[in-house]
């Protein structure tokens, strides 16, 4: 595969995965947006072995395969393992605004994302950073706008998976030989915070009905008589 036609590839994948962050915002459903996240997943390891081919890098080919493990194979497989089936079934409608206006700010924060790199891009005068700067950056404050506006528990905690994706996407254009044992690291460390997060959201649905996390503002302890 020409060297063009990979660069042209990954130029795509930077793309969908914009759009995969635009469509996390949008959806209304839990299953919803942990298959875009999923999806974003796959197309962020997609663009690690694009890179890898075209710096022949090993170190990249192999972050796409811990990618793919930790992200699209292992959280999934976590949450749906430790929440009930009906979890997934309904609209997650608790937002703190809605849909429209949530996806125009995502639209200004993906602007402000490309005026704030582009002096960075300017100076690097590699494609590759210019790129995945700008929308890794954009992802990770999309991601951060999800995690604020959601009220449910799984969303805001795919929020913060998708502030990882774009930390990542933009780390592997401007640390591409990152050593392998970080990165295990993180994806460890993601899973075990999807475990935690499971368990808490399934015991607060028994106790208490609601995975609302603003609902949890309203405990307070009883003192023992």
């Amino acid at each position: 595969m020409p060297s063009s036609i990979s660069d042209a590839l990954n130029t795509l994948c930077g793309g969908l995965i914009l759009i995969s962050a635009f469509a996390m915002v949008a959806v209304r459903q839990v299953q919803g947006v942990t298959r875009f996240f999923v999806a974003q997943s796959v197309l962020l390891a997609t663009s690690c072995f694009l890179l890898a081919y075209s710096q022949h890098s090993m170190d990249l080919f192999a972050l796409g395969l811990i990618t793919i493990g930790a992200k699209v194979v292992t959280i999934p497989w976590v949450l749906r393992r430790l929440l009930p089936s009906e979890f997934y079934e309904r609209r997650e409608i608790n937002q703190v605004i809605n849909i429209p206006t949530s996806l125009l700010l995502s639209l200004l924060l993906a602007i402000f994302a490309e005026f704030l790199v582009s002096p960075m891009v300017n100076a690097a005068h590699d494609p590759v950073i210019a790129l995945n700067l700008p929308i890794g950056l954009a992802c990770l404050l999309i991601g951060a706008h999800s995690l604020m506006a959601r009220r449910e528990a799984i969303p805001q905690l795919i929020g913060i998976l998708a502030m990882e994706n774009g930390t990542f996407f933009a780390g592997i254009a401007i640390a591409p030989q990152l050593p392998i044992i970080a990165e295990l690291a993180i994806a460890v460390d993601v899973a075990l915070i999807a475990v935690v997060v499971g368990l808490l959201t399934r015991n607060i649905q028994e106790t208490l009905g609601t995975t609302e996390a603003a609902s949890l503002d309203e405990l307070k302890e009883e003192v023992a008589e």
